[in-house]
């Protein structure tokens, strides 16, 4: 009767990864807020809004395994360990990531190292900072004759250099969202440059749907300095494409073109 009772107290082991949206608390989705509200342990990265944690019990083990630019952080591999030691010690470990787990966030990887421990796991996915956060401010993906489709791609590979698929999708008519190239922004522009998108709109926004986010909008050929006069640091996301000449930003750059033609 004694040993019934301590395998009852023993929770089965679970992994539940939660896409907590792009910044902005109000932004998880119903079902990640459940999630977090049965967790016994959460692991959750630098961008995601602390106020999240706070939709986890009080006796639940709260973990900040994240990473920022400038910070040492755990590594993906230490990161897969703790998800599989909290669960089979725990029981219901909630991965907490920003954006959603499979764009750009490793979520496969973690998933997949769970599996192979023939863990129970769940994907709870999230709002993506590369539709969500431009979707914000009224720039759409597609719209209309000035965008059919659109790129999400990372500024940069594993190996810390510019991503050869931004070669591809500057030829391209497409809207194209970059994560992760604010620091390579002279090498990006370039290469639109190259394919003589000099005058082609973009926007960057920083801190997406935070109270810190910050948004400039203009051409490819001087947005290396705006960035700069800005001051604009990572977090941000670049769009490039004729979408963004719908924001209300770019009327004045449109009507100084406007002059100039005239001139």
């Amino acid at each position: 009767m004694i040993l019934n009772k301590i395998k009852s107290s023993i929770q089965e082991p679970r992994i539940t990864l939660v896409g907590a949206g792009p910044g902005d608390p109000d932004l998880i989705s119903l079902k990640g807020v459940k999630a977090l509200n049965t967790a016994d342990v959460v692991l959750y990265d630098a961008l995601v809004n602390g106020a999240l944690l706070n939709h986890a019990p009080e006796h639940a083990i709260k973990i900040f395994v994240g990473k920022q630019s400038d910070d040492e952080s755990f590594s993906q591999d230490a990161v897969n360990k703790l998800m599989i030691d909290y669960a089979l010690n725990y029981g219901h470990v909630v991965r907490l990531k920003s954006g959603d787990p499979f764009v750009f966030a490793r979520g496969f990887e973690e998933i997949n190292f769970a599996d192979s421990y023939n863990i129970q796991t769940e994907i709870v996915p999230g709002i993506s900072s590369a539709t969500g956060v431009p979707g914000l401010h009224k720039i759409p993906m597609i719209y209309g004759d000035l965008s059919e489709s659109f790129w999400v791609l990372s500024g940069t590979n594993a190996k810390g250099e510019i991503s050869a698929d931004l070669r591809g999708a500057a030829k391209s008519n497409a809207t194209i969202v970059v994560l992760m190239g604010i620091e390579k922004i002279s090498e990006i522009a370039a290469i639109f440059k190259s394919e003589g998108k000099e005058r082609l709109p973009v926007a960057v926004i920083e801190n997406g749907s935070t109270h810190e986010e910050n948004i400039i909008v203009g051409i490819v050929d001087t947005i290396a300095e705006l960035i700069e006069d800005h001051e604009i640091t990572s977090p941000a996301l670049l769009v490039f494409g004729n979408v963004v000449s719908v924001h209300p930003a770019f009327d004045r750059i449109r009507d100084f073109y406007a002059v100039l033609a005239e001139g």
